[in-house]
């Protein structure tokens, strides 16, 4: 059996073409299966949500001109529905508490229950406006899905989410990831980051499927 291609994803629980780019990720693995294996990593883009509405939208109407932003961002995406009282009146203050959250997870279960449950965030927040910015909101979220909070809570406490959060932050930044999301290809000789196509980025996975860089080489 071959070794799958690695696709390292990049994203932020809070961005909208992240929530966008969610159904090109689906897409990906129900064409290409076993061929790719796509990692998962957080960056931080909205881990101080105010300072960023501060820095870059204070002068174009704070709040209600971002909330008008993610709107026009999702409306031409049937698949991306966004609720009109996110941002808003439902601020969430930043996305590290759902990254947390979504490490301690990974550790307390396993990968797939991460994915799953970062899936089932976005689409509370942008689907229904709940403030996954809170930790006793994603903690009674995650128990409704089933996980238990003692569990999740237990990995938050004794450190360890927390540092798994820490390198998931640091090879973005080692990795120079300028947006989300990201996808970091051919061992990161490629980056495609933020609203990219879905045929570009299955073309651009096709091609290294195909002609696999690290094939012998006369140089």
């Amino acid at each position: 059996m071959n070794t799958p291609l690695v696709v390292d994803y990049y994203s932020d629980v809070l961005c909208v073409w992240a929530w966008i780019a969610q159904r090109r990720i689906d897409e990906l693995n129900a064409q290409l299966g076993d061929k790719i294996e796509i990692r998962r990593y957080y960056m931080d883009v909205f881990g101080d949500v105010a300072k960023n509405i501060d820095t870059q939208w204070q002068q174009r109407g704070g709040y209600a001109a971002f909330a008008e932003h993610v709107a026009q961002a999702a409306a031409s995406f049937d698949d991306a529905p966004i609720n009109s009282r996110i941002w808003t009146e439902v601020r969430p203050v930043t996305s590290a508490n759902a990254h947390l959250s979504l490490k301690a997870v990974e550790l307390a279960y396993d990968r797939q229950a991460s994915v799953d449950v970062a899936l089932m965030l976005r689409n509370r927040f942008f689907n229904e406006a709940r403030d996954i910015g809170r930790l006793d909101v994603i903690l009674q979220l995650t128990g409704d899905k089933g996980f238990d909070p003692g569990l999740i809570n237990q990995r938050i406490a004794d450190g360890t989410a927390m540092a798994a959060l820490m390198r998931d932050y640091q090879a973005a930044r080692e990795n120079n990831i300028k947006g989300s999301p990201s996808y970091v290809i051919d061992g990161g000789r490629q980056i495609l980051y933020g609203n990219v196509g879905y045929r570009v980025i299955h073309s651009n996975i096709e091609e290294l499927l195909k002609h696999p860089r690290d094939e012998a080489s006369w140089c």
